[in-house]
């Protein structure tokens, strides 16, 4: 694997495009919205800033935006953009790179927690976010809550995608909490093979590391849009705030 990591050029150069549905407004808006409210007066840094699906908008709505992201590749689309070039990217892994200054918000999306594949990086990055706050400042995560209900007993694998051209199929090692996510495709004639790994993490383990990087949490919604987290979401925004003094 090259210094980008899993985004490397050949991702890079097709990720807006393969995410599509992640960049329609009615996604975006939601999560700029909830963002920008928290983010108040004050700066925001984005951990995985990749080509700046969120930072952009958000710097549109007037907040000063700092990112880190491991992917020089990824980083060279979001500077390609409209404004792109108005927001400062520190390169590096988000869970040790540390940018000067201090933030009202630090946030990170879309499941990217997960791409810390030990839950000692996990911790770390929720010490290095908390570092990085100034008092009252917030730490927001958006994250999918897996759903084990969905295996058989004995079986490990998930297709969580299915058709003509694309499936995806999710890999579990429950006993690891680790998740090797494969996906395939048709391009050209020619079958196309992409897999990540994982750690998938619970949200009273997130508490517990928030906890131990002297925060605690404020809210915990289902989306976006603040819909109540419960025992059926599958997914969750949670938010925890660095003591005011």
């Amino acid at each position: 694997m090259d210094a980008d990591g899993y985004f490397d050029e050949s991702v890079a150069a097709t990720y807006d495009e393969d995410s599509a549905e992640r960049f329609d407004p009615a996604v975006v808006e939601p999560a700029v919205n909830f963002l920008a409210e928290l983010a108040g007066s004050g700066a925001a840094l984005e951990s995985a800033i990749g080509t700046g699906r969120i930072a952009l908008p958000l710097a549109e709505r007037g907040v000063s935006v700092h990112g880190i992201d491991m992917s020089a590749a990824m980083v060279e689309r979001l500077r390609a953009k409209p404004g792109g070039d108005g927001i400062a990217v520190t390169i590096g892994d988000f869970a040790t790179t540390r940018v000067d200054g201090s933030f009202s918000l630090v946030y990170l999306v879309y499941n990217t927690i997960g791409n810390l594949t030990t839950q000692e990086a996990q911790v770390t990055c929720f010490r290095n976010a908390a570092g990085h706050l100034e008092p009252g400042g917030t730490f927001v995560i958006e994250v999918g809550v897996q759903e084990l209900r969905r295996l058989p007993p004995g079986e490990s694998g998930h297709v969580f995608h299915g058709g003509e051209d694309r499936w995806g199929i999710d890999e579990y090692d429950v006993a690891r909490q680790g998740l090797i996510s494969h996906h395939f495709w048709i391009q050209e004639g020619r079958a196309e093979h992409f897999s990540m790994p994982f750690r998938y993490v619970w949200p009273s383990e997130l508490d517990l590391m928030a906890q131990l990087a002297g925060m605690q949490l404020r809210e915990r919604w289902t989306g976006w849009t603040k819909e109540a987290f419960t025992s059926e979401s599958r997914s969750h925004v949670s938010v925890w705030a660095k003591p005011s003094g």
